[in-house]
């Protein structure tokens, strides 16, 4: 069996994705100089968070996530990012391939939401790989990729930011029930508020919040 190994060597945001997307560059490497016609794989990419320091402000927005900061000893437990298809081709010993990876801004995913909590520094990610590889010199055989595979990479905060700033640019966003929306929409529409941010405000200095539900 092929013995492959992976690393990954820096990360940037895709300036030219229709959404937000992670550009993670990998090296992978086949031992003894190896010939892989080509490689389909999965990579499951989970955060670390017990790998890395927080600060005043960001545990106090962690809070949600993993409960008190006296307790994180036994709750900071690794959690899903992403889990991506891609396909490498052909190569000899080594290779260098990207891998792009679709993100969201949806808070109600943990991952967001500890992104978002984040001031500065990295971010521990594991990369876990499985598939297939179609290797050979004088013939063509498939050998699996076993699940063991794996590669560790610290990205930095910041390429994060960046990445939700191009297509968020000084703003959040929410997901809503399509019942809430609804009367939101009437909300706005009976008070001829100019915009969205303009209703929320609207809503922050009202006392009854039972009326955008009634409305």
């Amino acid at each position: 069996m092929t013995e492959l190994t992976f690393a990954c060597t820096g990360v940037r945001a895709d300036r030219y994705a229709p959404g937000p997307a992670l550009v993670f560059r990998l090296r992978i490497t086949a031992a003894d100089g190896a010939r892989v016609h080509a490689l389909t794989l999965r990579c499951q990419l989970r955060v670390e968070p017990a790998r890395r320091r927080y600060q005043p402000p960001e545990t106090d927005e962690l809070r949600d996530l993993f409960g008190e900061p006296s307790s994180w000893g036994s709750t900071l437990h690794p959690m899903q990012f992403a889990q991506v298809p891609f396909t490498v081709s052909g190569f000899t010993g080594q290779t260098e391939t990207d891998l792009v990876v679709p993100c969201t801004y949806d808070m109600d995913i943990a991952a967001t939401r500890y992104f978002r909590a984040l001031r500065d520094g990295e971010v521990p990610l594991l990369m876990l790989f499985s598939g297939t590889a179609f290797t050979g010199d004088g013939g063509f055989r498939a050998e699996p990729v076993p699940w063991d595979r794996e590669a560790r990479f610290r990205m930095p905060v910041r390429v994060w930011r960046e990445m939700i700033e191009q297509h968020f640019p000084g703003c959040g966003w929410i997901r809503l029930p399509h019942e809430t929306m609804d009367a939101l929409l009437r909300y706005r529409s009976q008070r001829a508020l100019p915009s969205w941010e303009a209703t929320v405000r609207s809503l922050l200095g009202t006392t009854d919040q039972s009326e955008v539900v009634a409305t």
